[in-house]
């Protein structure tokens, strides 16, 4: 796991965005994992300036959403398909049906999980994932006591999470209890996680991630174990971690061929 603190949002976003577009500019046909939350939107936004600068296109490539909530109206302002939609993929070259989710309000919404795992697959897997990170420490909405190894699968927010989501919606109580999620085991096939994390509302969750054992009491600490994550994180969310210095200095002294 390589950890770099960064100074504010925008400085975060220009990496990740750095990322995305390298991986482009070498395999134009890429998968990308695309996560919603307020967390990704500054990558988003320069993902789509880099676009109309002829930066980057997505025009070969295939993308697929971390999760989505089940049972909102396909119309709806906060399903996850309609929010990528409108702050990112119709501002960019992604061919139709090229970005896919999980279908909340399937009539079998096991089978579906399944349809979408085996979609992700028969793509080739994930090649960059985008992630944000919860309070509590959950990724995609894998919440406290997820299975290490689990795969997509419906599953019930904590009313912690509720609470946290409920400034998207009129009330906490119209914030959907059940999901569609991506399992800590999908996400952790993807072969490069990209977690962006900013503000000092996160420092605890980062520091269970990064410098807590492996564990489903944290679900994102399960990155620990991958061979290639990059965490970017600004001061505030890094303010809890031990080895804020280490990190600092590793990633000053990076050598500029090791990329990330």
């Amino acid at each position: 796991m390589e950890v770099v603190v960064l100074p504010d949002a925008d400085a975060i976003a220009s990496v990740a965005a750095e990322v995305i577009t390298g991986l482009l500019s070498d395999k134009p046909a890429a998968v990308l994992g695309l996560a919603t939350g307020s967390s990704p939107l500054g990558v988003y936004r320069q993902l789509i300036e880099r676009h109309r600068a002829g930066e980057v296109s997505f025009a070969a490539a295939k993308a697929f959403l971390l999760d989505e909530y089940v049972g909102l109206p396909a119309d709806h302002a906060q399903r996850y398909r309609s929010v990528i939609r409108d702050v990112f993929e119709q501002y960019v070259d992604f061919a139709p049906d090229a970005v896919r989710g999980p279908d909340g309000n399937a009539t079998d919404l096991p089978t579906e999980c399944a349809r979408y795992e085996a979609a992700i697959v028969a793509a080739g897997g994930v090649d960059v994932q985008l992630l944000g990170i919860g309070t509590d420490g959950h990724v995609g909405f894998n919440e406290p006591g997820s299975s290490l190894s689990s795969r997509t699968r419906v599953k019930t927010l904590t009313d912690q999470t509720r609470a946290d989501n409920a400034r998207f919606f009129p009330t906490a109580d119209d914030v959907p209890r059940h999901v569609l999620t991506q399992g800590l085991g999908t996400i952790t096939d993807a072969r490069h996680p990209v977690l962006v994390a900013t503000g000092a509302g996160k420092a605890a969750a980062v520091q269970a991630m990064v410098e807590g054992p492996v564990s489903a009491f944290c679900p994102a600490s399960v990155l620990q174990l991958h061979p290639h994550v990059t965490v970017l994180l600004d001061e505030d969310a890094a303010s809890a971690l031990a080895l804020a210095d280490y990190y600092r200095e590793t990633y000053a002294h990076k050598p500029a061929w090791q990329g990330l």
